[in-house]
């Protein structure tokens, strides 16, 4: 394991108080802290090697596409891909959805065909496959989920061309068994593309091992700036893709009647990329595996575990997701009877602790569930059981103001 109290001392802004109270930060699973050292990667890019990548021969620009390509390499090892031009930067795991769904699916899906997605996912990976459906007039089949949001629905006889998934829930914290799925849909005929953002962050993704042909993730969720994100594809399908954006930098010769573009991955990262983005992403990298990707899983089950203790004592509070704490990430979506989770996190500010209410970009899931919105705290590896004890204070202090 680590010490917790060191990891949290990375953290500035950790040490904050709000409203007089000690900041207990737990709506990570909307975005994560930033260490220092994170926070001084970007500032030495801008202060030292700030230029353009990938279009100078002076040294500024040299420096910073070895630091761009250098970060690039570091996310194909961080979760295993065979080779760093399978990795694509992108804004965020939206705009990689979106990205697979203009350039890859715009060649392939034909009107019939199908296009499956469940019923757990997060709008950005519903909305887009559902223009592209509604565009080449073909199917959108939602696989259902149990009641711990586990995918239950078959592939068998489908025939999808696509299956699109998360790998681990933003409300439940199911982690989906990827592999299992990627062999159905192979089977089937069917490509997978894998929502990873709830999970990089949290424990290890070996993306050959999951056998996905599509994965996706943000970096600001994973210690490191917003802005930036990752899409992995399989080089023998990006190959083959056609270009997403076009412009300045993704191009080979352009004439007036025609242009040829550049190898990937350079051919999906039109325009200036994000570059402080990227050596923040690969900073960030490095400070989670000095921690360890499984030191991380552990201390998020030992939180969960302390966390839905207390909880589930708590008249009224209903916690949703998984049983096994194995099976989920760190984070917990509950309800308090008479107390809509809005006003229960305003009263949890007044303490300190950040957390989330509403739906939580997953509409279709909870009115799946039949509830109109929950309340969700998200652990990391900077959380503590004071932070738990913290929330549940609020809890309770909620309940005096609230019920009375």
């Amino acid at each position: 394991m680590f010490d917790v109290a060191k990891v949290k001392s990375d953290f500035p802004i950790l040490s904050r108080e709000i409203n007089g109270k000690k900041l207990s930060y737990l709506d990570n699973a909307a975005t994560s802290q930033k260490p220092q050292v994170v926070i001084d990667a970007i500032n030495n890019f801008y202060k030292n090697h700030n230029a353009n990548v990938h279009r100078g021969v002076h040294t500024l620009s040299e420096e910073a596409t070895a630091m761009y390509e250098e970060a690039r390499e570091k996310v194909a090892r961080f979760i295993n891909a065979r080779h760093p031009e399978e990795i694509i930067f992108t804004k965020g795991t939206t705009e990689a959805v979106n990205l697979v769904a203009y350039s890859w699916g715009r060649k392939n899906i034909k009107k019939g065909d199908t296009i499956a997605v469940t019923e757990i996912e997060h709008h950005s990976n519903i909305i887009p496959w559902q223009i592209l459906a509604k565009e080449k007039n073909a199917n959108l089949k939602v696989l259902s989920i149990d009641e711990e949001g586990f995918v239950t629905g078959s592939l068998q006889g489908l025939k999808p061309k696509i299956v699109a998934v998360s790998h681990a829930s933003n409300v439940l914290g199911t982690i989906q068994e990827i592999k299992d799925i990627s062999r159905e849909a192979h089977l089937e005929g069917a490509l997978v593309f894998v929502d990873g953002a709830q999970a990089v962050p949290h424990m290890k993704v070996d993306v050959l091992s999951l056998d996905c042909d599509f994965y996706a993730f943000s970096g600001h969720k994973m210690l490191s700036p917003m802005g930036i994100g990752v899409l992995y594809v399989k080089k023998e399908i990006l190959e083959n893709m056609e270009p997403y954006q076009v412009g300045g930098g993704m191009i080979k010769e352009v004439f007036f009647d025609r242009a040829t573009y550049a190898d990937i991955p350079g051919r999906f990262e039109a325009g200036t990329p994000n570059v402080s983005g990227a050596v923040g992403l690969g900073a960030g990298i490095d400070y989670l595996n000095r921690i360890g990707m499984e030191n991380i899983s552990e201390h998020e089950v030992g939180l969960l575990n302390y966390s839905l203790a207390k909880l589930n004592l708590v008249p009224g509070l209903k916690t949703y997701g998984p049983t096994d704490v194995k099976r989920r990430t760190g984070l917990i979506a509950f309800t308090l009877e008479g107390i809509h989770p809005h006003d229960l996190a305003s009263v949890l500010d007044t303490e300190g602790v950040a957390i989330r209410s509403g739906h939580h970009c997953t509409m279709p899931l909870h009115n799946k569930l039949k509830i109109p919105a929950t309340a969700r705290a998200s652990f990391y590896l900077y959380n503590t059981k004071e932070d738990v004890d913290a929330l549940l204070y609020g809890i309770e202090k909620a309940e005096r103001i609230l019920k009375r």
